[in-house]
């Protein structure tokens, strides 16, 4: 046993469970291609103030939850939380909003970082796939976000989500809803910590899950009664577009989420299915964030999808990845002749796009072909000297057991034939 191990918090990705990640990867990221959204690629660490800024300071991210580190030079970084902030910097360093096609839009994925208390479906170090529409104010963007993540969610198979949908309203009626909820707020019995959080950012302490402070909410201020006319509107025009789409969601007036920088829409993905840990993805419109980081003003959405929490949806709805196969063709050498003919063969399959693997380390026959059952090969190629002395090799059929002898100068353009 190597005497080293993973982290607290987090995990390995080996095969053949890496497979699944990939083909959640693959399939959230799917839609987005589809729809004009570009592959962006940040740094797994920016300066701390970004996420101070951009995230908040009154949220447990901020506050408990990010790894930061001091350089040799003195700099503050932070290992990235969540990946909304470094795209928007990313986006404007590159000036992509002055590209004079706006709205600007980004996929991406990648790991993040979180000091929480481990369990399952909440890590220290976990995946997202995420997306960004940045520039445009429209509620037929929102719509689309989570129409693609939707259609990505049900494209592997998923049916056991549920779409959670709010709006925040915007920096016209909600600072009215801030001071009516902190009127309200004050008159609980409450710690001194959430007391702290009344004052800095109220809405987050509707989102605490504390049963005993759930309890004392049920007669706290409805955000929707305070909504101006442009954001009722607005909110209006987001569900009548997901619902010509055929998109069910479900109306949920306390959800905050867990970022102080959404404005208006904000939405969930939950799967009752993975216990405590049941948002699997989720986001919502951010028009104030590039201002906060020291950008212009440019209205904003997007959304994040966790692919180790879709994974975890998925066993528990029992769903099976259709996943590509590995290896097509498995090449068994007899001897050392056998062995550079075969290795020619297999290159030369590998470059017409036919996965193919080999029985390494001159194993005998026995060995290597229990090597070729479990690599999931449909076909094996075995050749030794008579083989070669009469220019053939022995083409299994792995399911069939059928064997043949196929000119050795025509077996790639066979298998080709064959593997369709």
């Amino acid at each position: 046993m190597s005497t080293f191990q993973a982290p607290k918090g987090t995990y390995d990705l080996t095969p053949p469970d890496s497979a699944k990640f990939l083909a959640v990867r693959e399939a959230i990221s799917a839609p987005l291609r589809d729809s004009g959204y570009g592959y962006i690629e940040t740094p797994g660490f920016e300066d701390v103030e970004l996420f101070a800024r951009g995230v908040g300071e009154s949220t447990d991210i901020v506050t408990k939850e990010m790894y930061t580190l001091t350089t040799k030079g003195g700099s503050q970084l932070a290992l990235r939380p969540e990946g909304t902030a470094s795209v928007l910097r990313a986006a404007l360093q590159a000036n992509l909003h002055k590209a004079g096609n706006l709205p600007v839009k980004l996929w991406y994925a990648g790991s993040y970082y979180r000091y929480e208390r481990p369990q399952k479906g909440r890590y220290r170090h976990f995946s997202q796939v995420g997306a960004e529409a940045i520039g445009t104010e429209d509620p037929v963007l929102d719509a689309e976000l989570i129409i693609l993540a939707d259609q990505a969610y049900r494209s592997l198979g998923l049916r056991q989500f549920r779409i959670l949908l709010n709006s925040l309203g915007d920096k016209e009626c909600r600072p009215v809803y801030r001071e009516a909820l902190q009127t309200f707020l004050r008159d609980l019995d409450l710690d001194d910590e959430t007391r702290r959080r009344i004052e800095i950012n109220p809405l987050r302490v509707l989102d605490d899950k504390r049963p005993d402070v759930q309890k004392q909410l049920t007669d706290a201020p409805k955000l929707r009664d305070y909504l101006c006319d442009a954001c009722k509107a607005y909110h209006e025009e987001v569900r009548a577009l997901l619902t010509a789409a055929g998109v069910v969601y479900e109306d949920d007036e306390k959800l905050v989420r867990g970022l102080d920088y959404y404005t208006r829409t904000t939405f969930e993905f939950v799967h009752d299915g993975l216990g405590s840990q049941s948002a699997v993805g989720g986001g919502g419109r951010y028009d104030g964030l590039s201002e906060m980081i020291g950008g212009p003003a440019l209205p904003s959405v997007g959304w994040a999808l966790g692919v180790d929490r879709t994974v975890l949806a998925l066993e528990a709805e029992g769903v099976e990845l259709d996943l590509p196969v590995t290896t097509s063709v498995y090449a068994v050498p007899l001897g050392e002749e056998a062995r550079r003919a075969l290795f020619t063969v297999v290159t030369e399959l590998r470059r017409a796009g036919i996965a193919a693997d080999f029985a390494f380390g001159g194993r005998g026959l026995k060995g290597a072909m229990k090597s070729a059952n479990r690599s999931g090969a449909r076909y094996t190629l075995v050749a030794g000297e008579r083989d070669l002395a009469e220019g053939v090799v022995q083409l299994k059929d792995m399911e069939s057991g059928e064997q043949s002898a196929v000119p050795l100068a025509e077996v790639v353009a066979e298998l080709a034939k064959l593997l369709g």
